[in-house]
């Protein structure tokens, strides 16, 4: 499971991000996981809580934004509808090659960090 080394690099930039601002733990991290990174979001999920385990951070939970991937026909100006999990490499009505468009994001989008001081922080 590549998920776990994911939820690995993820902690590791998360927790170099909240360290430039003073000693805390982090509260919350928000990535983007798009359809075509080989990515599994629930599988990320569980790699995360077994990663922040016996941590000062863990309970910190890992939101996931999910992207999805569109393809689209040049010749046809229309998104075309796909089975889950099959992508066409040609367009079913005009046999046309489909342009793919997102669906590859595997980003840090946010990390929340409580300091050891009153208050939150974002980064």
């Amino acid at each position: 499971m590549h998920e776990t080394g994911v939820a690995m690099e993820i902690y590791r930039a998360s927790l170099q991000a909240a360290e430039a601002h003073g000693p805390g733990r982090l509260e919350r991290v928000r990535v983007a996981v798009g359809e075509l990174s080989a990515v599994d979001p629930e599988l990320l999920a569980y790699a995360w809580e077994a990663v922040v385990a016996g941590t000062p951070d863990e309970g910190c939970p890992l939101e996931v934004e999910w992207h999805r991937a569109r393809q689209s026909c040049a010749a046809c100006g229309q998104d075309k509808e796909r089975a889950e999990g099959s992508w066409l490499p040609v367009c079913p009505d005009c046999g046309q090659f489909l342009t793919v468009e997102g669906g590859r994001e595997l980003d840090l989008l946010q990390v929340s960090y409580l300091p050891d001081e009153p208050g939150g922080a974002h980064v």
